[in-house]
């Protein structure tokens, strides 16, 4: 992180406890004064906020940056610890990931990680746009084998919040895509799942027809679940 001289250390002590919470780490919510104390430190905020919307997914949220305008251009918040534990999700933070998708059409998905491994996602498009997609595959679940999809692009300011054991993929509407990935826990090889894009037992409906895809991702057998 760029900074000197006491900013930077006081940058550095910030982030200490976001680092250590994304999934399963969450620091409780009744300490919310302290942290703020800490975040802050008396310094403007700018009135920046999130809004949250549950969907019909369980535990899957659309949370939407909400923009301070002016001459400059405008600033908004793209994540909050404080936030996303009054709304009783996770916020652990183990790894940031990026993918950039050259072509149109190109679809990623759909993926998830295996207990004990399994992790919690917050999705966002950097630039272009993409149509996003999220499948329960918890059994126990009242959406399970349901799918839910929302746009999201440079522009919307969009993010997907995703809990263990929904699948999460996305097909590039523009050239040029970038997909940034928040995620509660380490990549693990061995424990990378996934179900196919046009599996009928999920019926899901991609914008573009012909997508291009890696091997791996055309290979996903039958889910069986």
């Amino acid at each position: 992180m760029a900074g000197s001289g006491s900013r930077g250390s006081e940058d550095s002590l910030m982030m200490r406890p976001m680092a250590a919470a994304f999934c399963g780490r969450v620091r409780p919510v009744a300490r919310r004064g302290n942290l703020i104390g800490a975040i802050t430190d008396g310094r403007d905020t700018g009135g920046a906020r999130m809004e949250f919307s549950e969907t019909k997914i369980p535990g899957v949220w659309l949370v939407e940056s909400v923009p301070q305008t002016d001459d400059r251009g405008w600033f908004a918040r793209a994540w909050c610890h404080l936030e996303f534990a009054e709304h009783g999700l996770d916020s652990g933070l183990a790894q940031c990931s990026v993918s950039f998708n050259a072509r149109k059409g190109t679809l990623r998905g759909m993926h998830f990680q295996a207990a004990p491994h399994a992790e919690c996602k917050l999705v966002r498009c950097l630039a272009g746009a993409v149509h996003d997609v999220v499948v329960d595959l918890r059994p126990d679940s009242p959406a399970f084998k349901q799918w839910w999809a929302v746009e999201l692009s440079a522009k919307n300011h969009r993010a997907v919040y995703i809990p263990e054991g929904v699948a999460h993929g996305f097909q590039a509407l523009e050239g040029g895509a970038l997909m940034h990935y928040q995620i509660s826990e380490y990549y693990e090889p061995s424990a990378a799942r996934g179900v196919r894009w046009d599996d009928p037992a999920f019926g899901i409906d991609w914008p573009l027809a012909d997508p291009v895809l890696s091997d791996k991702d055309r290979a996903w057998p039958d889910f069986t679940g």
